[in-house]
């Protein structure tokens, strides 16, 4: 891939409604309602009132607006100006967060207790908010609507049409207590509804461009033994544990993950995977060890891999796992399943994406280094709809140290100047797009 973007220079009008719009990009307006949005609790599946917020918020900045319930608490929201005639362009980020922000629910899992950056009560502390997804997910949605936002506000005068839009279920997790939201759920039933774009612009961490997002693949080890009593005493015949054999399955599993992201490694990701959940027996009767112990891993999937490909290589090593140990009695399967995406790096909104980059950095671009973050961007390349993935300065220096260590290093604390370094190549992408006529984009 060449990650030099080709030279496309904005006409004197085009200057002009940068600098205006860049100019009404506001840091307190874009604070604020980053407050807002972390102050409204949104986990998965939750989302509706955080989604009606934002409806009004875009109504209420001059877009017309559109509320979609998606299931009894969840919910997406968009907002469009412009013409439908001209190149049509998404500015999207999910709006769920990963934690319930409930100690009955999150502890111990979470740590020894929930921090500041893990609760839905934004801490305003000048250009820094803390809060539970004040990074990720809720400051690039606040980024991309404040960005919006100037460019309505500037007046440009757009040939396309801009959305502005969030969805719930965007978090890889599977919430069975609420019609199993996640995975990209909320933004398939958002596209398939009429939001259905030229283009989509997302915005992730990493200040860099992507073009591509892998997918996910889960799968459940089930080591068996036999239900026993501890009273028993050990090396009663025939007793099989099954919590003994899964320590040395997980080491087996843990061996193969690195072999697997070395073998699929390709283009700009490194999937990579985790064993992520291991359960055997009852909190509340110890006496009695479990006949059966489950292991849960994620496994990140290449674009240019499929998810039956993928499959077909954990059964090799789930099939190389049985000769080498014949007395484990072990079953497998696949859970859960996204694929990975891709959008050619020659695509315009890529070329777009790389000169706003370069004129917002005033440095070359060069080719990205390699990563495993999955996003709802996957699932919308896959359907078709030309993708790029811009990011934010990522780690930040500014954030305090406690809140890059555990949950999941800074997702909960944003610094409003890095945002404001992406709210302008944003706009330089809308500009870049939406003042041109469709042929010029290459549609």
């Amino acid at each position: 891939m060449i990650w030099k973007p080709k030279p496309l220079p904005f006409s004197d009008e085009q200057k002009d409604y940068y600098e205006k719009a860049c100019t009404a990009l506001d840091k307190l307006r874009m604070r604020d309602l980053l407050t807002d949005l972390v102050n409204i609790h949104s986990p998965t599946g939750a989302e509706a009132e955080a989604s009606y917020f934002l409806k009004k918020y875009l109504e209420e900045a001059g877009f017309r607006s559109t509320f979609q319930q998606t299931g009894p608490e969840s919910g997406n929201a968009w907002g469009s100006i412009g013409e439908p005639t001209g190149p049509s362009l998404m500015l999207y980020a999910p709006i769920d967060t990963h934690l319930e922000a409930d100690p009955d629910y999150d502890l111990p899992y979470t740590g020894e207790f929930l921090r500041a950056d893990m609760l839905p009560e934004a801490v305003v502390d000048g250009d820094l908010v803390v809060g539970l997804g004040a990074a990720n997910p809720k400051c690039m949605l606040a980024c991309l609507i404040e960005a919006a936002h100037a460019v309505c506000e500037a007046g440009v005068p757009l040939k396309g049409q801009l959305i502005a839009g969030t969805a719930g279920g965007g978090m890889p997790v599977d919430m069975s207590q609420r019609f199993h939201a996640g995975r990209s759920s909320g933004v398939v039933q958002m596209l398939t509804s009429g939001v259905w774009p030229d283009f989509a612009l997302i915005v992730k961490p990493w200040w860099v461009v992507y073009a591509e997002e892998p997918g996910i693949a889960w799968f459940k080890v089930t080591v068996r033994g036999d239900l026993g009593y501890a009273g028993i005493p050990r090396g009663v015949p025939n007793f099989r544990s099954s919590i003994v054999p899964a320590a040395d399955v997980i080491k087996r599993i843990e061996a193969f993950l690195p072999e697997y992201t070395k073998r699929n490694t390709a283009g700009t990701v490194e999937p990579h995977g985790a064993i992520s959940c291991v359960r055997a027996g009852w909190p509340d009767k110890p006496a009695f060890p479990s006949a059966a112990t489950e292991i849960y891993l994620d496994m990140r999937i290449n674009p240019r891999t499929t998810p039956a490909q993928v499959r077909a290589q954990f059964a090799e090593f789930m099939n190389s796992l049985a000769e080498e140990c014949p007395d484990l009695d072990c079953s497998w399967s696949m859970v859960g399943s996204v694929p990975g995406g891709k959008t050619d790096v020659d695509n315009f909104i890529v070329q777009s994406a790389l000169r706003a980059w370069e004129f917002v950095e005033g440095a070359p671009h060069g080719e990205p280094p390699r990563m495993a973050g999955q996003t709802d961007g996957a699932i919308i390349r896959r359907l078709g709809i030309p993708t790029a993935r811009i990011g934010y300065p990522w780690p930040s220096p500014e954030i305090p140290e406690e809140y890059m260590t555990g949950g999941l290093a800074g997702m909960g604390a944003a610094w409003m100047p890095d945002m404001m370094k992406t709210a302008r190549a944003v706009v330089y992408v809308i500009i870049d797009t939406l003042m041109r006529e469709r042929v010029e984009v290459g549609l």
